[in-house]
């Protein structure tokens, strides 16, 4: 990740310590990667979702520097977060189509605004509900597969948060990936 991790840090340690103006320094530092991230979790998605990338990384960012008592360990600890942000806001916005999809069509709040045809909502839910069921039994394993998959950290920087060496998160990733991929498949079928 190419973020001057100083800068940031010392953004963060700002921020925790109640200035305001370190948001607007932080942001331009972390945007490129918080993009990214957003940018890799679209890619898993449906083509017409219609939620954005840069209104999930605003919605997450402003989410994230308004909270007062958050405590930032570096932006690795930063961008870790906003992946999970990022998946719960990804997570609601399925629930509100699916429902919004449940509603008659004479109900006067009905909308076609979220529902789309090819609309596949439980995509999302069904991860998530993978990702729980893994956290049940593993939460480390659930913790790396988050970090990575929709964090889009490296292997190094998800050892390092989680003080476990690098062979480690490789073969719970291996892990975590076969058990996903057995109780996804389960489910479709």
């Amino acid at each position: 990740m190419n973020i001057d991790n100083t800068t940031a840090t010392i953004c963060l340690q700002r921020l925790c310590d109640g200035d305001s103006a370190a948001a607007s320094d932080l942001f331009p530092l972390v945007y490129d990667e918080l993009r990214a991230v957003a940018g890799a979790i679209f890619q898993r998605e449906r083509a017409n979702h219609t939620l954005q990338p840069t209104a999930l990384i605003n919605e997450v960012y402003l989410r994230l520097v308004d909270q007062s008592q958050a405590r930032w360990n570096g932006r690795a600890h930063f961008v870790a977060v906003a992946a999970r942000a990022m998946r719960n806001l990804l997570i609601d916005h399925a629930r509100r189509s699916q429902a919004q999809k449940r509603r008659r069509p004479d109900d006067p709040g009905s909308s076609d605004i979220f529902a789309s045809p090819d609309a596949d909502p439980l995509d999302v839910l069904g991860i998530h509900e993978a990702l729980e069921a893994l956290s049940a039994l593993n939460e480390r394993q659930a913790k790396i597969v988050e970090l990575r998959f929709f964090g889009g950290l490296e292997t190094d920087e998800i050892a390092a948060l989680l003080d476990v060496s690098p062979r480690t998160v490789k073969g719970e990733w291996r892990m975590a990936r076969a058990w996903l991929q057995r109780r996804l498949d389960a489910t479709r079928e």
